[in-house]
């Protein structure tokens, strides 16, 4: 079992993993801006399998630390796997449309979408960074009562 230091610096690293996996998803949107658009629906279909992926073990983890972690990051993971799953169902619905004028809608939802995804996604690192932060200062105010 890690020790309560050791847990923080693992929440340290994560969040420098996190900060590498958003570059990593920003080089990847701006290489496919030169891609035939198959190579771009290949790029999409793995990228939306791997959020599933995740979004599924962040939940079995959740389900697993369920009395270590408060119940309100438990409903937002929850949300959040059945919000994947409907952005899943309803882009794989949508691309049975051929009319222009629905595959233009269709791209205004897509890129609504894309850009509150990624202001949610600042909004979690903020909220990561502040329950990071908040753990370190409970941890310290933990060690001061007990040294005392």
């Amino acid at each position: 079992m890690m020790t309560t230091s050791e847990r923080l610096v693992s929440a340290s690293d994560k969040l420098a993993q996190l900060s590498g996996r958003a570059k990593q998803a920003e080089d990847r949107a701006a290489a496919t801006r030169n891609q035939a658009k198959a190579q771009v629906e290949e790029a999409a279909a793995k990228a939306r399998e791997t959020a599933q992926a995740n979004a599924e073990d962040m939940r079995h983890t959740a389900d697993a630390a369920e009395d270590d972690v408060s119940a309100s990051w438990t409903e937002l993971q929850t949300s959040w796997t059945a919000h994947v799953t409907k952005v899943r169902r309803d882009m794989e619905a949508k691309k049975a449309e051929i009319d222009a004028t629905r595959a233009e809608h269709r791209a205004e939802h897509a890129e609504a979408d894309a850009l509150f995804a990624i202001d949610y996604a600042y909004a979690t690192v903020e909220g990561a960074e502040s329950a990071v932060l908040d753990a370190i200062a409970a941890r310290m105010e933990a060690d001061e009562l007990v040294a005392h």
